[in-house]
């Protein structure tokens, strides 16, 4: 990653690659939560290839948390205008820094994409990974608003009241077609304030 007065900025592609297509990943394997939620079981060790061909393996928990920053790993499109703007106002609401960021076709958002349970091409959801658990879609967003300030996590808890169905269902319409009302990146590059 470069910085750029105060800005990180980071590309995972060259400008003339197509940009990545999206795929659906394997099912998701259903994991007791103790009833607070939807959560996904870590991925089997089988490898999926890379475009460079390379396997791609789950990332360990050593990789990304250590007993001195547990923090949870946000997951998002780093092309995304609307992705990348909800970076920018996660952030503005975090002065804590109780999360971390990473674009998903990045290589450690890549890995951390199959720790999850998902393929390491799957850019259609962000997700929130924690230690013992990751989030998808309208969950990962829910779960997310509740490490921000107030208001976020009563408003998070409030909408927590909607069904599970009706709550992705909102959320694939508007994930579906951020690039058509949001637009793309020109750059292909992901910006992280």
């Amino acid at each position: 990653m470069a910085t750029m007065a105060g800005r990180y900025w980071c590309s995972y592609s060259s400008p003339s690659a197509p940009p990545p297509q999206r795929q659906r990943g394997p099912p998701l394997q259903p994991r007791h939560t103790g009833g607070r939620g939807r959560g996904l079981r870590r991925p089997s060790l089988r490898a999926a290839a890379s475009p460079a061909g390379e396997p791609v393996k789950a990332a360990t928990d050593a990789e990304f948390f250590q007993p001195a920053d547990s923090r949870p790993i946000m997951l998002f499109d780093g092309v995304c205008n609307l992705c990348n703007g909800g970076v920018r106002f996660v952030r503005e609401r975090d002065p804590g820094r109780s999360i971390r960021y990473i674009p998903l076709q990045s290589d450690s958002g890549r890995k951390l994409l199959r720790r999850s349970g998902r393929s390491p091409d799957d850019i259609s959801s962000v997700v929130l990974v924690e230690k013992d658990r990751s989030y998808i879609k309208s969950e990962a967003v829910l779960r997310i608003m509740e490490y921000l300030n107030l208001p976020f996590p009563q408003l998070a808890a409030f909408l927590k009241i909607a069904p599970l169905f009706v709550r992705d269902f909102a959320y694939d319409n508007v994930a579906n077609n951020r690039y058509v009302v949001f637009g793309r990146s020109e750059t292909e590059s992901c910006e992280i304030l």
